[in-house]
């Protein structure tokens, strides 16, 4: 007669016949040799736990918490391999009196997996694996800063030797993020393609070339005018390379949006849509950068590449705030976790509108050296090039004060927030924008623009103070390191862990509570 040992797991296995095969009672087999009939269906988890539930030799006590997994691949219960906490009913009664229960004081991710740490959570290995692209917004914000110091309207070398610091703070940040990244993707290749797909993650690549064009443009305003022709090459070069990963990261994520098997909610949607498409625009505003130390030749080529991908990127980045706008006009404001996004639409207005300015500026002093449209018999290319590009410059400068008046009013509804690495969305895009109307009161000339300017840079230069502060907060007590795309890679660990052993019984070990006797 069957009686309750003294356990604290469940199992599921084949029962022998006992010696009365009068005997009435039946229990469901189920192991890897059983073959099913056809009208049978295979039981689900949920009628597994009721058969358990009705069967008092099989019930665990109420304080137990019964965890039971299928594989996939076999019309039966997997089974994990058994350790301890798990019988076997071939045991005799001495073994079973040797039975103990797993301590409860125990890490839970021991007591319900029987594989040990995870490689992404521990030591500085947690780091790597967990380091998102998100984290180069760190020298977008950084760069903007250095670059915000050197563009105020003040002849000061106070200012300068700020800029050089921030300059300089930014090139090591990037270093580090760069070589972390390429460690990262070094280490653990699985990591690549599951960043890739995940329809959030991978918009961060466009961070990459944004925080590098931050860094072009500083070495440009800040080091090639003191250190000659060699640094007028290097920049050059350095712009050319930012171009080309720019448009590609563009065009790329753009086309791995639209093919993806799985589609995408619109209440899904944030302005983090645009951060791939604003690394082009950025790209062709870091060019205006370089043209003015180059050859003629040379200084066309560039300009007419900046315009290239001036229209490649803001017209689409116009198509995207409208889907944005939908997604808010329909589902109303996004997640607190996510309501600094908000900033971002500031990023593709201001600098775009910076990117036509500037640009119509060289354009109005190489044309002429190169005759350009020359021989066509016009003369004034230069001129209609850069009054257009002022006049759109304001268009999109007034474009962007409604997104700026949308993102104020979303960040006080929806206070209070988490900090998170979102928060960098505050310094770049919004920075951007001061940049934009510091080059209105420049190019005008207006005292409301450079007042302006002036008032929107200090409030960039604070908030970068408050967000680098809470970063490394975040940074020391490890909070920041979190990689959600890496949840995918750890539920297919688990199921690799769960197999089958050789004797075909299967087992589930389940967490235990106290000692359940009869």
């Amino acid at each position: 007669m069957w009686r309750r040992p003294e356990i604290a797991s469940f199992q599921v296995r084949k029962r022998r016949h006992p010696p009365n095969h009068h005997h009435h009672e039946k229990i469901p087999i189920y192991d890897g040799s059983h073959q099913q009939d056809s009208s049978d269906q295979e039981m689900d988890d949920d009628e597994v736990c009721r058969v358990a539930s009705n069967n008092p030799a099989l019930t665990p006590a109420t304080s137990q918490r019964l965890s039971l997994h299928r594989h996939r691949s076999h019309p039966h219960l997997s089974r994990v391999p058994a350790r301890k906490g798990v019988i076997n009913e071939d045991t005799d009664s001495e073994d079973k009196k040797q039975f103990s229960t797993p301590d409860l004081n125990q890490d839970s991710h021991s007591v319900l997996s029987y594989a040990s740490s995870s490689k992404y959570d521990v030591g500085w290995r947690r780091i790597v694996a967990n380091f998102t692209p998100s984290w180069f917004s760190v020298t977008m914000g950084t760069g903007m800063v250095a670059l915000l110091f050197k563009a105020l309207p003040f002849d000061s070398i106070v200012l300068y030797w700020i800029s050089v610091f921030f300059f300089c703070l930014n090139c090591f940040l990037f270093t580090l993020a760069f070589v972390t990244s390429i460690l990262r993707y070094i280490l653990y290749p699985e990591i690549w393609p599951v960043m890739i797909a995940d329809d959030t993650n991978s918009l961060f690549l466009g961070t990459i070339p944004m925080g590098f064009a931050t860094i072009v443009q500083g070495w440009v305003k800040l080091c090639v005018p003191y250190w000659g022709e060699w640094s007028v090459t290097v920049g050059w070069a350095a712009w050319i390379i930012d171009a080309v990963v720019s448009v590609a990261v563009t065009i790329s994520l753009s086309i791995i949006l639209m093919t993806t098997p799985n589609p995408q909610a619109l209440h899904r949607i944030t302005a983090a849509q645009l951060l791939p498409i604003a690394a082009t625009v950025v790209a062709s505003g870091a060019g205006t950068a370089v043209v003015p130390y180059l050859p003629p030749d040379r200084a066309l080529g560039t300009i007419i590449a900046c315009y290239v991908m001036w229209g490649m990127s803001t017209p689409l980045a116009l198509a995207v705030l409208v889907m944005y706008y939908q997604r808010l006009a329909l589902h109303k404001l996004p997640p607190r976790e996510v309501v600094v996004s908000s900033f971002l639409p500031l990023g593709p207005m201001g600098m775009g509108g910076f990117a036509i300015m500037r640009l119509g500026t060289v354009s109005r002093i190489v044309f002429p050296q190169t005759e350009f449209f020359q021989s066509q018999g016009i003369t004034i290319a230069g001129d209609v090039f850069y009054v257009l590009g002022a006049f759109t410059s304001l268009i999109m400068w007034a474009f962007g004060l409604t997104w700026l008046c949308f993102a104020l009013a979303s960040i006080y509804l929806s206070r209070p927030f988490p900090f998170n690495m979102g928060w960098w969305g505050f310094t770049f895009p919004f920075g951007a924008y001061a940049i934009s109307t510091i080059e209105f009161g420049v190019q005008m000339p207006s005292l409301f623009f450079r007042v302006v300017g002036i008032l929107f840079a200090v409030c960039v230069i604070l908030l970068w103070c408050v967000v680098a502060a809470g970063t490394i907060r975040g940074m020391v007590d490890g909070r920041l390191f979190i990689a959600p795309c890496l949840s995918s890679l750890r539920t297919k660990r688990q199921q690799n862990e769960v197999r089958p052993t050789d004797s075909g019984i299967l087992e589930k070990e389940v967490c235990a509570g106290d000692e359940h006797k009869e």
